[in-house]
């Protein structure tokens, strides 16, 4: 199991030209990847592209690589003359036409766009594709341990958690068979209190056999409770898999909540309610932490 929170850096150097790759991960519904390359490299960007995809399956990921080449081949910088010039005429005439001062600097100019103007290092792409690579491999190994072991912990939570549902599931199902028992039992009570002695008698033991026939299935929860236990089950044996689980946990928790809910609304029984109520604070905590998991 792996969160989808994380970091990781990576680094290649070989003669002088070097690469620093940095992934910053967080959850995300999709795979959603931003790569920030410079423009020198952009014909890189889709192997970057295709590796993280071949080692993610989910989360926002943020790429920065940053290249340097500090090899004899620095390639060429100069000042585009005619570029400046032009800068020049034009920010004076708008100063004198706006009456404001002229106080344009060199440093001020050298900012303007297309002012400076580089030719990169002939450097061979294949070379520089396998050195990218061995960076972001790098900086996708950093990730997915720190991905890992933040997963480990999410893992015993949600271990702790079904442990804790299972044992209120069991509650309920122990005290399930006592609400019919009760109602019948209150409904002689009430019959015995609010009818003289001899009309109780006259009352049809068939109708009120009918009565709690009916009452019993509608506030009969055993198949809520089975469903229960084999999504707590199936969401176990998903902790145990070595594939990114999330959405299928997502949508575990969402027939959680549905049980749970239909057992909430057909009960006549403050307990269950009760425990009812304690089961979907949990599976709502349970959900929470889902939204990180790959």
């Amino acid at each position: 199991m792996k969160s989808m929170t994380g970091f990781g850096r990576g680094e290649a150097e070989d003669q002088g030209r070097l690469f620093v790759v940095e992934i910053k991960t967080v959850n995300n519904r999709f795979l959603e990847t931003n790569v920030r390359i410079g423009r020198q490299l952009s014909a890189l960007e889709l192997m970057v592209r295709d590796q993280i995809r071949s080692r993610l399956s989910r989360g926002k990921v943020d790429v920065s690589i940053q290249y340097e080449n500090h090899s004899d081949q620095q390639g060429q910088v100069w000042i585009n003359q005619a570029k400046m010039k032009a800068y020049v005429e034009n920010l004076r005439q708008a100063a004198a036409e706006a009456g404001v001062e002229d106080d344009l600097k060199l440093s001020h100019l050298l900012t303007l766009p297309d002012v400076i103007e580089s030719k990169p290092a002939d450097d061979d792409p294949e070379a520089l594709g396998a050195l990218l690579e061995k960076a972001l491999g790098q900086a996708l190994d950093h990730l997915e341990e720190m991905r890992e072991k933040e997963g480990e912990t999410l893992h015993k939570d949600f271990s702790d958690k079904l442990d804790q549902l299972e044992a209120i599931v069991v509650t309920v199902e122990e005290r399930a068979p006592l609400v019919v028992t009760n109602y019948k039992e209150k409904l002689y009570a009430r019959l015995d209190q609010y009818l003289d002695p001899e009309k109780t008698a006259e009352v049809d033991p068939g109708r009120l056999e009918t009565e709690i026939t009916i009452f019993s299935d509608r506030c009969c929860i055993d198949e809520e409770l089975t469903r229960l236990h084999s999504h707590i089950g199936q969401f176990r044996q998903l902790l145990k898999s070595q594939e990114p689980v999330g959405r299928q946990l997502d949508f575990l928790t969402q027939e959680l909540n549905r049980e749970t809910n239909t057992i909430a609304s057909k009960s006549n029984d403050l307990e269950i309610t009760r425990n009812a109520l304690a089961m979907k604070n949990l599976i709502e905590k349970i959900r929470e932490q889902i939204q990180n998991i790959e």
